[in-house]
């Protein structure tokens, strides 16, 4: 055997045989077609296992049973919110009834400040519209003759 014989017998990486596509002009679009795909499937293949081997040592698995206890407890206290919700609903309804005479109050006394407001203003500008008397005697008489 001979050592050409040797190297084309044995199967190139996909790396070898992306560069080796690069390299000779004659192979390279069929080369760098196969690299190019050999290195997605090989990168593929390696994710894959890589998380299959996260699973099966716990790391993954663990966070996922924590996630899903986590999502069970977030759902149980969702249905307690749920079940409690009419209850919640009447009691909001209670505090509202007694409490609807403060706003009466409150919408009074202020109905009643700006009407007295109003009042004095009014009484203000009647005051200031009303020409004051004069010190000096009239000019004319103001009784007309007969």
């Amino acid at each position: 055997m001979s050592v050409q014989s040797v190297q084309t017998e044995t199967r190139l990486t996909p790396r070898e045989r992306l560069t080796r596509g690069l390299t000779y002009s004659a192979l390279g679009p069929v080369d760098v077609t196969r690299g190019v795909v050999g290195l997605g499937v090989h990168s593929a293949r390696s994710t894959a296992s890589g998380l299959r081997r996260r699973y099966r040592h716990g790391g993954l698995a663990s966070e996922l049973a924590a996630t899903q206890e986590a999502i069970a407890q977030e759902l149980a206290a969702a249905q307690q919110v749920v079940a409690n919700l009419p209850q919640a609903l009447r009691q909001a309804r209670r505090s509202q009834r007694r409490h609807t005479k403060r706003p009466w109050i409150i919408a009074g006394a202020a109905v009643v400040v700006v009407l007295a407001g109003g009042a004095i203003a009014f009484s203000i500008v009647r005051r200031s519209s009303r020409p004051e008397p004069s010190p000096r005697p009239p000019s004319v008489d103001v009784q007309p003759r007969p």
